[in-house]
């Protein structure tokens, strides 16, 4: 079994003992002495479970696991603790703790308790998986709401709740961010999804037409209205009314759109009959809605009356943990949609799709994603194959090593223990024993692989310089020279 694993302890025997038994286990170990230390290490360095003791001096295992909870709810944190405090950890574990082992510690034990754990991840992980992978088949990706950043968690909870409610919802956030998509969901899981979800763009209808579209029109209204025609609103009767980017609308229909959200009933435009319809008020804008009202572009009572549950749908840069699940699913889209072979993403170019800031957004990766299934012949997406802006410069994985399929074992291996010796800066020792060879095959590498100190080229013997008549005069003179 091959996993990652934090201990924590103030005591460097304990440490070391524990230690010894993770890396005998074939477990990659991270050991601190200082909590704070490992707290700091996380964000950048994730493991599959923490084990710490229970007293400590600086923090202790109870502050340490209510703020590794704090950073991430589903990692396993195991407390270490003697006989006389076993209660305490009975108490930790109703905080957040998986399991606890006692003092002295016994190697059987510990791994017993160690791997209980790390298969209740498994399965977590794992289930999980399955239900993104659920959502993302069942839907289409317009509809699809799909993520695993905490941010992402977080508004989906929100979403979940306010769907249950009849209460308008105002949503915010940059242009291609998937604000209708969210609109999309809370309809989705609402009461009124039997009904249907009436979508009107604000921007894309002419001014003078806009009240028209929205409450409709009697006959003999303006000139062109030869017949009586029902608006948007009363089709969305029974459902959900979608107006999206609400913040360009002019200040009359702003109006006229108040006192329906208050009243529940409207007119059509040149009519007088007033029709009730039971219909729920989703809006979405990407402009600062506070600053239109100081500019007084936007009412401020109309803000309010759509600003019942807010939602600030955040930037694609604030969700990189969501990215490889949306590649992959746009990816599925596109080669579906063109009837091409889902791309092997290579690990560099996924690194490179993570770290790029997407000032598009989500609207800009799907657009890029199809681009790169339509273009791909090889199977497989590399850096090469994305746009400069995009493809940066990838930040190279000390801890990994990617090798194409076909290269012979042997090559695999001379590879294999270069990098290492890279990564262990020239340690022979240290190179074989994270191998696991002896370290003569190290140097076996080395004295066959490894670049030869090229000799420096000794200089040629200067000739001799053959002197002037006036020099050997001179010469003769001083008795330097025999005639």
């Amino acid at each position: 079994m091959k996993y990652r694993i934090a201990i924590v302890d103030d005591e460097v025997p304990n440490l070391t003992s524990l230690e010894r038994i993770f890396k005998q286990d074939g477990a990659e170990v991270f050991a601190f002495t200082d909590p704070r230390q490992l707290l700091a290490s996380l964000p950048n360095n994730p493991v599959d479970l923490v084990i710490t003791d229970l007293r400590m001096g600086t923090v202790s295992g109870l502050d340490l696991l209510q703020a590794i909870k704090h950073l991430d709810s589903t990692l396993e944190v195991i407390l270490v603790t003697a006989y006389g405090t076993v209660e305490v950890a009975v108490e930790a574990m109703k905080k957040g703790a998986a399991d606890f082992i006692t003092k002295p510690l016994q190697r059987m034990s510990v791994l017993t308790t160690v791997h209980k754990a790390l298969e209740r991840k498994r399965l977590v992980d794992e289930n999980t998986s399955l239900r993104e992978e659920m959502m993302a088949r069942d839907r289409e990706s317009e509809n699809a709401m799909v993520g695993r950043s905490p941010l992402f968690r977080e508004m989906l909870s929100m979403a979940d709740k306010a769907a249950q409610s009849h209460a308008t919802v105002l949503i915010e956030g940059e242009s291609g961010t998937g604000k209708g998509v969210l609109a999309d969901y809370i309809h989705r899981n609402s009461e009124r999804r039997t009904g249907v979800i009436v979508k009107i763009n604000c921007t894309a209808i002419p001014e003078n037409l806009l009240e028209a579209e929205l409450f409709g029109f009697e006959a003999g209204a303006f000139t062109g209205a030869h017949k009586r025609k029902k608006g948007r609103v009363e089709g969305a009767n029974g459902g959900t009314l979608f107006l999206d980017e609400v913040g360009i609308a002019p200040l009359a229909f702003q109006t006229k759109l108040l006192r329906f959200l208050q009243e529940g009933d409207f007119e059509r435009l040149g009519g007088t009959e007033t029709i009730h319809v039971s219909t729920r008020v989703i809006a979405a804008t990407n402009a600062n809605l506070k600053a239109e009202i100081a500019a007084g572009k936007f009412r401020e009572d109309l803000y309010y009356r759509l600003n019942v549950v807010q939602f600030n749908v955040p930037a694609l840069r604030d969700r990189h943990e969501d990215i490889p699940v949306l590649v992959k699913m746009f990816l599925a889209k596109s080669a579906k949609k063109n009837n091409r072979p889902i791309p092997y993403v290579t690990p560099e170019a996924m690194e490179c799709l993570v770290n790029y800031r997407w000032p598009g957004n989500i609207r800009e990766l799907e657009n890029l994603m199809e681009r790169c299934v339509v273009l791909n012949r090889g199977g497989v997406l590399g850096v090469d194959e994305l746009p400069p802006e995009t493809a940066g410069t990838p930040v190279r994985r000390a801890n990994s090593l990617t090798v194409p399929l076909g290269v012979p074992l042997r090559e695999i291996e001379r590879l294999v223990m270069g990098e290492m010796l890279r990564n262990t800066k020239g340690d022979k020792r240290l190179a074989a024993q994270i191998l696991g060879i002896h370290p003569r095959t190290i140097s076996r590498y080395l004295d066959t692989y490894a670049p030869k100190p090229t000799p420096e080229p000794v200089p040629e013997s200067a000739p001799e310089p053959v002197a002037t008549p006036d020099e050997i005069d001179l010469k003769q003179e001083n008795g330097e020279v025999e005639v």
